[in-house]
């Protein structure tokens, strides 16, 4: 007969995993407790001007999506309805696919949020955040002693 050594510690882990490939596949939830659809994929480049953010948001209309720029962070969020129809033999089939997102990106300078430039093409949303003068002009002494 064969010893088998039990590892608590490792099933915990398996457990883990196996709920994570859940929550994946179920799609996240926000804080209000509906389930989100998706969460865009973003880009984020610093220039000595600006920050430039990109999100990959396929399959919206501009109008369904609403963005905040604060002088820290950006929000952007929406809500995604698609419907698509098909008829083979005489059955129609109809499917839905809907789901709200929300995305807060802390930005890594302060900006100055009335001069922000946005544009969305083929899926996806380009922005463009000039920085504040004083992170422009900020220069920091470092110190060796």
């Amino acid at each position: 007969m064969a010893l088998i050594r039990w590892q608590p510690f490792q099933e915990i882990e398996t457990l883990q995993r196996d709920m994570n490939r859940l929550f994946h596949r179920l799609g996240s939830v926000d804080e209000e407790g509906t389930r989100s659809a998706f969460v865009p994929a973003a880009e984020l480049q610093e220039t000595s001007d600006a920050v430039h953010l990109s999100l990959e948001i396929p399959g919206m209309d501009a109008r369904d999506l609403d963005i905040q720029v604060a002088a820290d962070s950006v929000s952007i969020s929406g809500e995604r309805r698609e419907e698509s129809k098909s008829e083979e033999a005489g059955m129609t089939r109809t499917e839905f696919r809907c789901g709200r997102f929300q995305r807060v990106i802390p930005l890594p300078a302060r900006i100055q949020n009335t001069n922000v430039q946005a544009d969305y093409e083929d899926g996806i949303l380009k922005l463009t955040l000039p920085k504040a003068e004083e992170e422009k002009n900020k220069v920091v002494k470092v110190d060796l002693g």
